[in-house]
């Protein structure tokens, strides 16, 4: 079946795109001491950007030092400037037909307490993170000015736009969630939760004073754990996707173009951020978030979907009642975008895999796509901290992963 509704261009914000693919903010942990890219960042994003992606967004990159996810994650503070610069227009001139955004954070409880300070702001810590030490509202009013500083030198150093992180356990996700329920200035009602990625997002808009700089947000709908974001209070693992339905609304209501789809948050509930292969058919449930944002979003609001690389080309083993030919990722994002349930598909380990699919496709040459076997060794790369890729496809990777096996003995 020929892929035609991958290869369509869409507009996003200001800028038209030449297809259906994004690729998702998949951190490297390769930056240097001062948080600069690397010649390793740099291979990792010519990739992408060679590979024709319309969509790229560039991982994790933290608005301070102080609380981080690795020693080597990307930051965006003024020190940063000249060197981001450099990477945007050395990426623009491989290929500037893209949309290319930062994806700005703050890690918050889940930060590397090995490498930095864990962070929380609800009074009873989430389980697990009982040493993350307590900020107040000061001390958040300084983060959102982080942001806001961030956001400011990204369309400076002539980025696209931003996304707002607002999912995987990181610091926005936490504020969302149901679990912050003692009253403060962003927390207990969902009037007030709601309150900070809104107050982002005017604050961003104000400091930049740029229509065509693109803002946009990757947000976990449903996180899949009692008082998670899309659960029906605090204490409740009920899926209720009121507030998460009104976050999206009330960010396209203040400008947002775009909205990227996940679930689930990697700490917490790792399956439903990335299905892997015991049971990929989790998978499945990204398709309904993304109808879910469909759905109830303006038209012109894009919607990218995740959830789709472990449907690889058909082949994996697990999964059940679906012929092969009617279960790759090709298939479900030709299906999925022909139908409206989304209007891209997000490419997370299987950009690792292969950052070229795009061009391929393009091209005719589908026989020649690398696909992510779904082994999950990156994940373990992250975790210890080291530069993070794919161990199938490429020896850099997978002699680092053998060091690090090495030396657990």
């Amino acid at each position: 079946m020929e892929k035609n509704a991958l290869l369509q261009p869409i507009q996003i914000g200001h800028k038209v795109v030449p297809n259906r693919f994004a690729i998702n903010a998949m951190e490297g942990v390769d930056a240097d001491e001062n948080g600069n890219p690397t010649d390793r960042t740099y291979a990792r994003y010519e990739g992408y950007f060679t590979g024709e992606a319309g969509f790229i967004d560039l991982e994790a990159i933290t608005c301070q030092y102080d609380s981080i996810s690795s020693r080597h994650q990307l930051s965006i503070m003024p020190h940063n400037a000249k060197a981001l610069e450099q990477l945007v227009q050395r990426l623009k001139r491989v290929n500037s037909n893209n949309v290319f955004v930062l994806q700005l954070t703050h890690a918050g409880e889940v930060s590397d307490p090995r490498v930095s300070k864990q962070i929380r702001v609800t009074q009873q810590p989430l389980y697990g993170f009982e040493g993350a030490e307590l900020i107040g509202e000061d001390d958040v009013e300084k983060i959102i000015q982080q942001y806001v500083q961030s956001a400011v030198i990204a369309h400076d150093v002539g980025a696209d736009g931003i996304d707002l992180k607002l999912c995987a356990g990181y610091l926005g996700s936490q504020i969302l969630r149901p679990f912050n329920r003692h009253s403060w200035k962003y927390g207990g009602s969902w009037e007030n939760r709601r309150q900070f990625a809104f107050d982002l997002v005017e604050r961003i808009q104000d400091a930049v004073n740029d229509p065509s700089f693109i803002i946009g947000s990757k947000i976990s709908l449903y996180e899949g754990f009692p008082g998670g974001q899309g659960t029906a209070g605090p204490e409740s693992a009920v899926m209720d996707l009121t507030e998460s339905i009104d976050l999206i609304q009330g960010l396209e209501a203040r400008g947002a173009s775009y909205i990227l789809q996940t679930c689930g948050a990697p700490r917490h509930t790792l399956a439903l951020v990335k299905p892997d292969r015991s049971a990929p058919y989790i998978a499945y449930l990204g398709q309904y978030f993304q109808k879910v944002c469909r759905d109830n979003l303006k038209p012109e609001t894009v919607v990218i979907g995740g959830g789709y690389s472990i449907f690889r080309d058909g082949k994996q083993p697990n999964f059940q009642a679906v012929a092969p030919e009617k279960n790759s990722l090709l298939h479900w994002g030709d299906q999925m975008i022909s139908e409206g349930v989304t209007d891209m598909v997000a490419l997370g380990r299987q950009c690792l895999a292969d950052p070229y699919l795009p061009k391929k496709l393009r091209e005719g040459r589908e026989q020649d796509i690398k696909w992510c076997t779904g082994c999950d060794q990156c994940s373990i790369l992250l975790v210890n901290q080291a530069h993070t890729g794919c161990i199938v496809g490429n020896p850099y990777y997978a002699n680092t992963l053998k060091g690090i096996l090495a030396d657990s003995k």
